[in-house]
């Protein structure tokens, strides 16, 4: 039990003031522009709710009489929970950031909202069945943001890639190299592409692709400049295809290994492992595939199509796979068995061992 006393006022809504000698526990439903506040007592008693605007200053005035009693205050994980989680910390505040695609739905309310959902949170909180997010140090995340933004260049770059040379195949029976696509002149698409609607789309669409390798090279600049080369990052460039900008991209968003409990913790947290749940032996549908780090799953996929290309041993592994699976399942097994090693590598150190990886 906790003895510290909340001697100001408490509100449920407009409910008078109550004097408590409790262990509080908080959460923060939090949105694009506020967020419901919600502080619950050891007997799931409501002590004070109240939607309140995106401003530290007001957040931290309404949890001001609760402070002393507050074992731990949980907050969503949404897209914008920088400024809230940074700034109660500074408060000195416990906070718990919430992995929202684990979280476990209550069961058996006709209705919910913002309120209930807060209140969700403390609950679990309290029983300390909270799904918790890793919280990343603030002077990494600026680097690894600028990374996830190169995530999403490349990606938008592989659908114009893809979409412009769709059209030069329908247009000319043939397909054509990516690296020939970048060398495409505006004669030559006028050559190809007669009709005025169609060429003016292939050459919106070229200009876009162009600006996009422009800025992801730019990108990659700053990120080299900046970048520590640690211990664990030269270990991971050991690994055939894992260059600085990569190994950067893995170790960011790996964060502290010690969090991972063993190997296979890592590799799930990749999403390398296939989510599925079983009953009694039997398979009963999917588990939920959005759980871990999606750019962490791009990253190692990204690896292991570069290894395939570097190390002859790796390709052969992938070749026999590839003869009995299709090729995304035998490009993910060499992305699984890369991960398992990357943990090694990032927790150990050392060198990478394609025999042992993959022997």
């Amino acid at each position: 039990m906790c003895n510290a006393e909340v001697a100001e006022q408490s509100w449920v809504g407009d409910v008078a003031k109550q004097d408590l000698t409790l262990c509080l526990y908080a959460a923060i439903d939090l949105h694009s522009n506020n967020g419901v506040l919600s502080v619950i007592d050891e007997q799931d008693y409501v002590v004070f709710e109240r939607r309140l605007p995106n401003s530290l200053e007001q957040v931290l005035q309404a949890l001001a009489p609760f402070l002393k009693a507050l074992k731990a205050l949980a907050v969503e994980s949404t897209y914008n929970w920088y400024w809230l989680v940074d700034g109660l910390m500074d408060a000195g505040v416990d906070v718990r950031l919430v992995n929202t695609a684990a979280i476990p739905q209550y069961a058996g309310l006709k209705h919910g909202n913002d309120h209930t959902d807060a209140r969700h949170l403390a609950h679990l909180l309290r029983l300390n069945l909270l799904p918790e997010g890793y919280i990343y140090p603030r002077e990494q995340r600026a680097v690894r943001d600028l990374l996830r933004r190169r995530f999403l260049l490349v990606r938008q770059s592989v659908t114009l890639t893809n979409s412009l040379q769709s059209a030069w195949s329908r247009r000319t029976g043939h397909g054509i190299r990516t690296n020939d696509l970048r060398l495409l002149t505006a004669e030559a698409i006028e050559t190809t592409f007669v009709d005025v609607h169609e060429r003016l789309a292939v050459l919106s669409e070229l200009k876009l692709l162009q600006c996009l390798h422009t800025q992801v090279d730019q990108m990659e600049r700053w990120v080299l400049e900046s970048i520590r080369h640690t211990p664990e990052l030269q270990a991971l460039r050991s690994v055939p295809g894992i260059g600085v900008v990569l190994g950067s991209t893995i170790l960011l968003e790996t964060g502290e290994i010690t969090r991972f409990g063993n190997v296979g913790d890592y590799a799930s947290y990749c999403r390398m492992v296939e989510s599925t749940r079983l009953s009694n032996g039997k398979k009963k549908g999917s588990g939920n595939a959005k759980c871990g780090n999606r750019y962490l799953s791009w990253a190692w996929i990204e690896a292991a199509n570069f290894a395939i290309r570097f190390s002859p041993e790796i390709r052969r592994w992938f070749d026999r796979k590839a003869s009995k699976k299709p090729r995304p399942v035998a490009i993910k097994s060499v992305a699984h068995k890369l991960a398992r090693a990357g943990y090694h590598l990032i927790k150990d150190g050392g060198t990478f061992d394609v025999k042992r990886a993959f022997g």
